[in-house]
């Protein structure tokens, strides 16, 4: 198994492209020579990382598109074939999270949440996939989190979204069987990108609840993605420390997990 050959009308597709996670994986993807199309809202840090990436010799391609409107995801297909280009790979990273108990939520902030994290995984794979599969090749990222193994008081919805995106794409990959084509979770644990504190919590409140030895950088588990797609893994868990953890997690009696986990999250301190 393997990712499809780079080719110079051939693209890969990385959604919340700008920063963390999804800039690591565009990088490693231009490495490795594959052209990337980088989608995201904030065009001015995807117009760096393309000249960044340009500049090393590869080709990037820049899409700006809000994830959480469907219009613009509906019409991103059509603006790749504006550009010349055929999305071989789709890295689904863009995501965000709330903080807090559901009690005192915002419904607007949760089901904006929901939109990006959960309906535009689905919603972007169903536009991707029919191209992949008539072609006979491709291959589909689709970010979740280890938070996707157990569930997550003080963020619920974010957990019960990767949870979706971990049996969604499990899914995926078995209807793909024989098609050429492969479906991938990356479920990393806590990276030190700036997601925590756009989602309302400390990188210090993070480093307390979440030992060191779980800290994986965001580089790490880019090449953990790639690789784990190259090899058309079914799940890939980036650090030795979070996959025994997610392994714990789902063994462990929820009325014992809950309390430990209510108890040390940082969204549920008063």
């Amino acid at each position: 198994m393997s990712l499809p050959k780079p080719a110079p009308d051939r693209t890969a597709v990385v959604t919340g492209a700008s920063s963390g996670i999804g800039a690591e994986i565009a990088r490693e993807l231009a490495r490795r020579g594959h052209q990337v199309t980088l989608v995201a809202r904030t065009v001015s840090k995807l117009q760096d990382l393309a000249a960044e990436i340009t500049a090393a010799g590869g080709r990037a391609d820049v899409i700006g598109a809000d994830l959480s409107d469907r219009a613009a995801r509906a019409q991103l297909l059509d603006r790749l074939t504006d550009l010349a280009l055929v999305p071989d790979i789709l890295v689904n990273n863009a995501g965000l999270s709330t903080l807090g108990p559901v009690s005192k939520a915002d419904p607007a902030a949760e089901m904006n949440m929901i939109e990006v994290d959960v309906v535009a995984v689905a919603d972007l794979c169903t536009r991707f996939l029919p191209g992949m599969v008539d072609r006979g090749r491709g291959a589909v990222l689709n970010v979740a989190s280890t938070a996707a193994f157990q569930p997550l008081p003080g963020q619920a919805g974010y957990g019960a979204g990767k949870a979706f995106v971990l049996s969604y794409t499990q899914s995926l990959a078995g209807e793909l069987r024989g098609t050429g084509v492969t479906a991938t979770t990356l479920c990393p644990g806590p990276v030190d990108t700036g997601f925590g504190a756009a989602a309302g919590f400390s990188k210090e409140d993070a480093e307390e609840a979440l030992p060191a030895i779980m800290w994986v950088g965001a580089a790490d588990v880019a090449k953990a993605a790639v690789d784990g797609m190259a090899k058309g893994r079914l799940v890939v868990i980036p650090g030795t420390a979070n996959r025994l953890a997610a392994a714990v997690s789902q063994v462990t009696p929820r009325s014992l997990l809950l309390p430990v986990l209510a108890r040390s999250h940082p969204g549920l301190r008063d």
